[in-house]
């Protein structure tokens, strides 16, 4: 009986092993393409990440090198290739060149930097709306006040990152219309908002006395 049963056992691990190699024989090649692709697929992802890290270090290296340059049509021109690169530090090296360039006199070139960010697919807020705002307040009042109220509607919105910026702007819109009642109810809204700065809440009153428009009576609150 015992030797029955080790010769079933042998026969058993044997019909085991002939049928693995039969599974090896027909998956064999597929089980090797899977584990190449694993183990590849992580190497390719190990070179990418390495390669990205390189590029950042590199787009870094070379926006700090450009911002040390004194002159400003020098350091704008030092920043157009990596404005232009697409890829993260972009938008930043966009902010720079815009500034250079509107330090070297060229207004509507800066603004045109800056509506290129407002579109730009790869800028995220607050990066769009900053652009947006920036680029009204360099044109001023060489916008057409629909354009201006336009581009600062979102802006203005309860929530918006820089919503009591984007208010002056509007306020000083309508004081160029004319518009004294709504330019007033812009600045008192900047004056009671508790996060306004000691600058701005400056500006603010100083605005509206301006406008003919009696000051609040309560203070605002800033603490600079």
């Amino acid at each position: 009986m015992a030797e029955t049963d080790s010769f079933i056992s042998e026969v058993s691990e044997e019909v085991r092993r002939d049928r693995l190699y039969a599974f090896l024989r027909r998956w064999g090649w597929l089980i090797a393409a899977v584990l190449i692709l694993i183990v590849g697929g992580a190497a390719l992802n190990e070179w990418r990440k390495h390669r990205t890290e390189q590029a950042a270090e590199a787009a870094g290296d070379a926006l700090r090198m450009a911002m040390l340059i004194d002159d400003p049509v020098a350091r704008a021109a030092a920043l157009a290739p990596l404005a232009d690169a697409g890829d993260g530090s972009s938008v930043v090296a966009s902010f720079a060149r815009a500034g250079a360039l509107l330090a070297s006199g060229e207004k509507d070139g800066a603004a045109e930097i800056l509506a290129a960010v407002v579109v730009n697919p790869s800028a995220v807020e607050p990066w769009r709306s900053l652009a947006s705002l920036q680029r009204v307040m360099i044109l001023g009042d060489g916008l057409p006040a629909s354009e201006r109220l336009g581009s600062l509607e979102t802006l203005t919105a309860t929530g918006a990152p820089f919503r009591l910026l984007a208010l002056e702007q509007r306020a000083l819109v309508y004081l160029d219309e004319g518009n004294l009642d709504a330019a007033a109810a812009d600045l008192e809204a900047i004056l009671d908002a508790p996060d306004v700065t000691e600058g701005l809440a400056g500006r603010a009153r100083q605005l509206l006395i301006a406008s003919g428009a009696p000051l609040p009576v309560e203070g605002t609150g800033a603490d600079g």
